[in-house]
């Protein structure tokens, strides 16, 4: 291979990089009836759930599916709050026999207290077309990985659990 054929294709490979489109699927999760235990599944756009200053009236970013409805909506999140880091248990044991020395045995144990993990607060405002208008408000925490917990009530007082 000349020194020119290896140039034209590293400089096809990066056109093609660079005409290759972003990554955008959907982050999924579900979506629980506290009520009824009917499960359904939420989805957000990939890169949607980070704090910014934005258009509160930017098109939809969050689709739900539950009970035979579709609710769409849009979160707004503000940062600056963190999540517990994990707890970690550590249990050692040892001996050791070398000749001429008397036997030694040791154990040992430890508890780690993890770093917390950033995270983002915030809400979505979800509707559902059609007879009976419905609507879904949700409470949100969501780390720096896109992955959450929230918590949303109907207009009925009826309460579901996200987990995504």
């Amino acid at each position: 291979m000349t020194a020119l054929q290896t140039l034209l294709g590293a400089a096809l490979l990066t056109l093609l990089a660079a005409c290759a489109p972003a990554v955008t699927a959907a982050q999924p999760g579900r979506i629980v009836n506290t009520q009824s235990g009917a499960e359904g599944t939420v989805s957000f756009t990939r890169g949607t759930l980070s704090p910014r200053l934005g258009d509160p009236f930017a098109p939809d970013n969050a689709t739900l599916t539950i009970g035979g409805r579709t609710y769409t909506g849009r979160t707004y999140l503000i940062g600056g709050g963190s999540l517990p880091g994990g707890l970690g248990v550590s249990v050692a044991f040892g001996t050791s026999n070398v000749s001429g020395e008397p036997t030694a045995v040791a154990a040992q144990t430890r508890v780690d207290a993890g770093r917390p993990v950033p995270a983002y607060t915030g809400n979505l405002i979800a509707r559902a077309q059609g007879e009976p208008p419905a609507l879904l408000t949700c409470t949100l925490t969501v780390d720096t990985r896109e992955r959450g917990v929230g918590e949303c009530i109907d207009g009925a007082g009826v309460r579901y659990a996200l987990q995504f």
